[in-house]
């Protein structure tokens, strides 16, 4: 019986692998992607597509035609626990598939406690399939009144949300909305001063407001609570707290970190057990606990890809290096950003090119896969 690699998530620290399919399939393995959708949305260039800079098919990666034209086979669906002990799979469906490797890509989710799932006015910024919904009924809305958007959050997430609302209600020529962001206690609280105040500043000129009066306590269809009783109107939601890796996790009982993603070692591997690995936002890197940022998850790319053929072949594994500082960009909409690189900081609308080149740049490169 053929060895069996399977793939939980076809996001970024899986893509390299998805692009070499076929020397997997060549070498006598079978190969299963098991995704929610058929297509893998681009996180850094979602805002981007709220906001109508990009169109949905410029951000996207066709995941099952890329499996499938390589001899792969994909399957649309969402994984819900494994037994690593008797390395099964099982979907939301009721399926169940055996494995010889397994990996998650499984991505992150925003925590909804606070707001009902269900609404059709509330949504995470993650998925970002769900964007693409917010930005088309936000285009009716801001024609045929004028309204109030709330993002909860005050972390890059809901700032680049709040930038990319500005700049689609700008475009929509229809009335212009109130923008409110609840940032809790401090706005951009785990960045430099130089940062947050860059940010504050672009957005007092657009009349975006910040609140710093305290954290959210619930969330309804028209009003927003805080904790110190503070009751705030609203015709629109977006939930921007910072994202959770899957829960899929604790529910198959594997070791996790403290935030209850997959704990994997230096190799990218569980460290309990070895023929599963993981990358992107849903692990926990115990050598060095890593920020949910994109740049890790391209990194682990190539270390990935060798390591699922040297477990199948029994050869040695490679380990991940993190690297150095990343450059982070912030697209705030308006065609302008916010670079840092270390200690440098600059703004305004060389940033958001940079942005964009790099952008572009990536996702065309996996493009170009599916006219092989």
């Amino acid at each position: 019986m053929r060895k069996h690699l399977v793939l939980v998530g076809g996001g970024h620290a899986h893509m390299v692998t998805l692009e070499n399919i076929s020397q997997f399939v060549e070498r006598g393995y079978k190969v299963t992607v098991i995704a929610p959708s058929f297509f893998h949305y681009y996180s850094g260039m979602g805002p981007g597509m709220l906001g109508n800079t990009y169109a949905p098919q410029d951000i996207r990666f066709a995941t099952k035609q890329v499996v499938t034209k390589q001899g792969g086979v994909f399957v649309k669906d969402r994984v819900v626990r494994i037994d690593p002990d008797k390395k099964l799979v099982f979907t939301k469906t009721g399926h169940q598939f055996s494995y010889d490797v397994l990996s998650f890509n499984a991505g992150s989710y925003v925590p909804m406690a606070s707001a009902p799932e269900d609404s059709e006015t509330i949504y995470p910024v993650k998925p970002i399939e769900r964007l693409m919904e917010a930005s088309e009924k936000l285009k009716l809305m801001f024609i045929k009144k004028k309204c109030t958007i709330s993002v909860v959050g005050g972390g890059p997430s809901s700032a680049e949300v709040a930038g990319n609302v500005w700049q689609l209600a700008r475009q929509a020529k229809g009335y212009l909305p109130k923008i409110q962001i609840f940032a809790g206690k401090k706005f951009m609280a785990r960045f430099p001063d130089t940062i947050r105040q860059r940010i504050l500043s672009v957005f007092r000129r657009r009349d975006i407001e910040v609140i710093e009066a305290g954290y959210v306590k619930a969330v309804g269809k028209d009003k927003i609570t805080l904790e110190t009783g503070a009751v705030f109107d609203t015709d629109f939601v977006f939930m921007a707290l910072g994202v959770k890796p899957s829960t899929l996790f604790e529910a198959s009982g594997l070791p996790m970190g403290p935030d209850k993603g997959l704990r994997v070692n230096q190799y990218l591997q569980s460290v309990a057990y070895p023929q599963i690995f993981g990358g992107g936002d849903c692990i926990y890197f115990e050598n060095q606990p890593l920020d949910k940022v994109g740049v890790y998850a391209v990194r682990q790319n190539p270390v990935l890809l060798h390591n699922f053929m040297a477990s199948l072949e029994g050869r040695d594994l490679e380990p991940f290096d993190p690297g150095p500082d990343y450059l982070l960009i912030f697209n705030l909409g308006g065609k302008t950003g916010i670079l840092r690189k270390k200690k440098f900081v600059f703004g305004g609308r060389l940033a958001f090119m940079i942005k964009d080149y790099i952008d572009q740049k990536f996702i065309r490169r996996f493009q170009a896969i599916e006219k092989i």
